[in-house]
């Protein structure tokens, strides 16, 4: 079913129970990345270990080839924001590491990506990281048929500048579903009580990326890794959420 003016996709229950599964499988494999995300090892390593696990579970990654990505994984580490291409350079204590990750099964896209802390992090890395997590729950508690799509945002944004950091705005996140990236657009900012009304049978990928300095970013010469411009340390979470009558259920909950 099609939500015309916004050609959004309302996907059915049997459609959803598809992307629960893929869901599920990104939720295993990033687990199994944050077991693996430790001093000395590198994010080719990473990458190919995501890549190896998506197989064997009968799945694809969904990166791989996207618009000419060449990896299974992003890697962004400290400043990097997002869409962090994977190297040979190893992780060092203290390094924070954003993954972001997803698969294909059976036609339908899971995606989500978590920020995590390697070795002994700094307080700063660490209060980071929590106010990053916070915010991508208070933004799918938003996820309701009671809600518009800018609540989400709103909710996201308060929480971070509460605690004195900063929203990229240039970065959003998006619906999903046969394609990965689907309408409508899912800022992490906005005024609350405008925007679309939510409807049970949307799915989207919410997507906190929360600055600890300015929200200006910049996007590297390999024309994927985006940075902040200050040098500032950044965050990354998301989880696919499916908008039901009860609540929004998270679909890569591991």
């Amino acid at each position: 079913m099609l939500l015309q003016e916004r050609k959004i996709e309302l996907k059915s229950d049997r459609e959803i129970g598809i992307m629960r599964r893929s869901g599920q499988i990104v939720a295993g494999i990033l687990q199994a990345l944050r077991e693996e995300a430790r001093p000395g090892i590198t994010t080719l390593e990473l990458d190919a270990m995501a890549e190896r696990l998506t197989l064997k579970a009968g799945a694809k990654p969904a990166f791989k080839n996207y618009r000419g990505y060449r990896h299974a994984i992003c890697a962004s580490v400290n400043e990097q924001v997002v869409h962090g291409v994977p190297t040979k350079k190893p992780l060092r204590d203290g390094d924070i590491i954003g993954i972001d990750f997803g698969v294909i099964l059976d036609g339908f896209y899971g995606d989500s990506a978590v920020t995590i802390p390697v070795g002994r992090i700094s307080e700063e890395a660490e209060a980071l990281l929590k106010v990053g997590a916070e915010a991508l729950r208070c933004g799918i508690a938003k996820a309701t048929p009671a809600h518009r799509l800018n609540d989400i945002g709103a909710a996201v944004q308060q929480c971070a500048e509460s605690h004195g950091y900063s929203v990229v705005r240039e970065m959003v996140g998006h619906g999903i579903g046969r394609a990965l990236h689907e309408e409508p657009q899912v800022p992490n900012y906005g005024k609350a009580d405008t925007g679309l009304r939510l409807k049970a049978g949307m799915v989207l990928a919410i997507e906190p990326m929360i600055n600890a300095g300015a929200k200006e970013i910049r996007t590297l010469d390999d024309e994927w890794t985006v940075v902040t411009c200050d040098g500032s340390l950044s965050v990354h979470f998301e989880h696919t959420i499916a908008i039901t009558d009860n609540g929004p259920e998270i679909l890569t909950r591991h």
